[in-house]
């Protein structure tokens, strides 16, 4: 009977090199388009912020734009109050539906249900902003006008399968064993998931949030076309009965009115707009971070 020679697997072999000259090219080409990726984010908010933050002041934050509209000085407080408003609608709107749905298919949904619903938030968050922007368009701004309502209406839609999804993955990293024991003390389902399930993916969940406000603090799309009727240099609350001064608006109608002193002020809102972003990403890092170590230990 012949011996086995043990050593052999490990012997270096012409296919063995070939894969290992393939694992280095395909490592290198991912670290490759990730510093690609960090490059050009790099690059797009140092051009922003060279060509923004100059205007950046107390008065750029505080006053309304002047009513001429080529000159100088004003700022773009009411586009900034508006757009807190309207974002603030859309996540009271779209948070409640989001966890809703991410705690039926978490906990009660059977699998058979829960693929076409799972389809459907999947669809809706590649769906391009504009087509949602004209569906509230001819549903409801048609006949009625503009209102920040329908605008906030369209933002939530966009906020939803982002909060629904990055809710449901908080709620499954919950182990287990506490909605085991929970059941175990004769506690119901519904209970446990008020008491137990949701209180332990709270960051989660506040972290799914955040990032939905920051990916549609800068939508143009369902501003241009919901919200951009309205007085410019005026501060309005009236969400039901009006239009709302944004930064999105207010950037487009700058760069396009052309100047030195509007294209300027452009650039200001864009860092504006760009800084809350970033703050806001990182803020949900860092509770998702925290959420994660906290539910497993690590």
């Amino acid at each position: 009977m012949a011996s086995l020679d043990y050593t052999r697997p490990l012997t270096a072999s012409g296919n063995l090199r070939r894969r290992r000259v393939v694992d280095r090219l395909m490592r290198g080409a991912a670290t490759a388009a990730a510093l690609a990726a960090v490059v050009i984010l790099g690059l797009m908010v140092f051009a922003i912020a060279q060509r923004g933050g100059s205007q950046l002041s107390v008065a750029f934050l505080t006053q309304n734009p002047p009513e001429q509209l080529y000159a100088a000085g004003g700022g773009i407080a009411n586009a900034i109050i508006g757009s807190a408003l309207m974002v603030a609608l859309a996540t009271i709107i779209a948070l409640p539906i989001g966890v809703l749905i991410a705690i039926y298919l978490t906990e009660f949904a059977t699998a058979r249900a829960a693929g076409p619903i799972r389809l459907a938030l999947d669809l809706l968050y590649g769906m391009p902003t504009i087509v949602i922007a004209i569906f509230i368009l001819g549903l409801l701004v048609v006949g009625h006008g503009q209102t920040g309502f329908y605008a906030s209406l369209a933002l939530a839609i966009i906020m939803l399968p982002l909060i629904a999804r990055t809710t449901g993955e908080s709620l499954a990293l919950v182990p287990k064993e506490l909605r085991d024991a929970s059941h175990a003390l004769g506690i119901s389902r519904w209970r446990t998931t008020v008491g137990i399930t949701i209180p332990s993916a709270l960051g989660g969940i506040v972290t799914g949030t955040i990032l939905a406000v920051a990916r549609v603090a800068g939508e143009t799309a369902p501003m241009l076309l919901l919200a951009s009727v309205f007085d410019n240099t005026k501060t309005s609350f009236n969400i039901f009965g009006q239009a709302l001064p944004n930064i999105p608006y207010e950037i487009f109608n700058l760069a396009e009115s052309g100047g030195t002193v509007n294209v300027a002020k452009a650039w200001g809102a864009a860092f504006v707009l760009v800084v809350f972003v970033l703050i806001a990403n990182f803020v949900a890092r860092a509770l998702h971070h925290r959420s994660t170590r906290m539910m497993t230990g690590r």
